[in-house]
């Protein structure tokens, strides 16, 4: 019958009014800027790189510039320059790690394709800025974040991250426990020589 859509969606609409003056927590308006709703564990918005040490995340990054996620990124909003050396060699470490907040879709996609789990969704959503060219490019000074940061924004998830990698260098300690060379033997000891016997005693004059 034509109008059925219009007539169940004004159903819907007057159940959950109805049922509003029942459970005021259901309609609860957030005074926002000054009250903030604590966003669901899952919610996303644009990526941020992970470092162990809570002191210095920048220091101690995961990311090994691998470039994985730059080449998988769809919209190609991510630039990664691996540092070397003074003769050239590399470091695995990013000496530039830019992310334009501009273009990206926040997709996930980089999350998922990182091998080292080093680049994570972050749930920052105040970015706007007046400026429409550097305003947003994010580099990995402005990236880096703590372990203990990301537990606080996706603690569930985090703490399956850690256990996975705990299992990871638990695997990779036995592996190498079994590759060492076993102890060499010591040498055996010689054979023991029995005593030579004395002369007798010559006979007193």
């Amino acid at each position: 019958m034509l109008g059925t859509g219009l007539l169940h969606g004004l159903k819907v609409t007057a159940r959950n009014l109805v049922g509003s003056f029942h459970d005021p927590a259901r309609m609860v308006t957030t005074q926002y800027p000054e009250e903030r709703t604590r966003l669901p564990e899952n919610y996303r918005n644009f990526p941020f790189l992970l470092g162990d040490d809570p002191a210095d995340p920048l220091g101690t990054l995961r990311c090994v510039a691998c470039q994985i996620c730059e080449k998988e990124c769809p919209p190609q909003c991510i630039y990664i320059v691996m540092e070397r050396d003074e003769k050239g060699k590399a470091q695995k470490r990013p000496k530039v790690f830019d992310i334009d907040l501009s273009v990206c879709m926040s997709c996930q996609i980089c999350v998922e394709v990182c091998p080292f789990d080093a680049i994570k969704m972050d749930q920052e959503f105040e970015i706007a800025t007046a400026d429409r060219f550097t305003g947003l490019l994010r580099h990995k000074e402005d990236l880096a974040r703590s372990n203990a940061y990301y537990h606080q924004l996706h603690p569930t998830e985090a703490a399956a991250v850690d256990a996975a990698l705990a299992e990871q260098k638990a695997r990779q300690a036995a592996a190498k426990a079994a590759k060492a060379p076993a102890p060499a033997a010591a040498p055996p000891a010689p054979p023991a020589v029995p005593p030579t016997p004395l002369p007798p005693a010559a006979p007193a004059p």
